[in-house]
């Protein structure tokens, strides 16, 4: 009878998620798979060929020869090595924004999630709807304040812009709400601590979870961000390897100097930094979370 009652309990959820069922959404998710690391595997064989065999040969597997080391030395070599510049501008760019997106999304977040105040409703609505508003919309009208301030073509035109975040605000809210206990904050109060001391002594150390989130989240972002850099920025030096890169994309196609193939390895290399930062940086993340949670 026992084993019947198993037997019994257990037909519905092996009928709700068979083996047809189970090889469906294995198949949808090695599509999803294939659909993200298709173009990704294009530019890694890419970056292996010549010029040549780069328009003439199968785009998802090697040339004639592997070029691989020929286009790297091109590429670090090319405009007096200008590329290296690009990636360090990036590095700094993506890093300092960042990083400032991360240190105000908790300052903002915490203060939604924690004090109640006039007005709080109106802000956590005009950052909910903020987050619907595409980044790119923004570009121009903020090219034309920092016009007007005769503060374009600086790299802090690219990196004040980019710190602003309306969904790192509503994220650190969400986090703040459940990872900073009240009486922990009321314990702090009645110690004698002032409401800045809480905040970057106790309750800072429990969003760090969450700040290595948005940290990660925004690093990514703000890296590939392409449109506003091209629209702040004029001087060949400071360019992004995004911008520098369209630049040389255009000059190859206009039949000049630069070569597909180089263009295709800088694209490539481009990728190595952001997913060592992720991969450095999730550790962290994954650490802190689990220390959350024991406590």
């Amino acid at each position: 009878m026992i084993g019947r009652r198993h037997a019994v309990a257990a037909h519905p959820a092996e009928r709700a998620v068979g083996p047809v069922q189970r090889g469906a959404i294995n198949f949808l998710m090695v599509c999803v798979l294939g659909y993200f690391l298709l173009p990704l595997l294009w530019v890694m064989f890419a970056a292996t060929k010549s010029n040549r065999d780069l328009f003439t040969t199968f785009g998802l597997w090697f040339g004639h020869g592997f070029e691989l080391f020929g286009n790297l030395d091109d590429l670090f070599a090319r405009d007096g090595g200008i590329f290296a510049r690009w990636m360090l501008n990036t590095a700094v760019y993506s890093g300092v924004a960042a990083l400032g997106t991360a240190i105000t999304s908790a300052m903002a977040g915490y203060a939604l999630a924690k004090y109640r105040f006039r007005g709080r409703g109106l802000i956590l609505a005009v950052t909910l709807g903020a987050i619907m508003v595409p980044p790119q919309t923004l570009v121009l009208p903020i090219f034309f304040m920092l016009s007007k301030l005769e503060a374009t073509g600086s790299p802090l035109s690219v990196i004040v812009p980019m710190i602003p975040s309306p969904i790192g605000v509503y994220l650190m809210k969400t986090y703040a709400e459940s990872a900073v206990p009240d009486e922990l904050i009321d314990a702090a109060r009645v110690d004698g601590d002032g409401d800045v001391r809480i905040f970057w002594a106790i309750a800072f150390r429990l969003l760090v979870p969450g700040v290595v989130t948005v940290f990660l989240l925004t690093f990514v972002a703000d890296w590939n961000n392409f449109f506003l850099p091209l629209v702040m920025l004029n001087d060949n030096d400071l360019f992004t390897v995004g911008v520098g890169l369209t630049n040389w994309s255009q000059v190859a196609g206009a039949g000049l100097d630069v070569p597909y193939s180089v263009v295709s390895t800088g694209a490539l290399v481009s990728i190595v930094p952001v997913i060592l930062v992720f991969a450095v940086m999730q550790r962290s993340w994954q650490s802190g979370l689990a220390a959350g949670g024991l406590k």
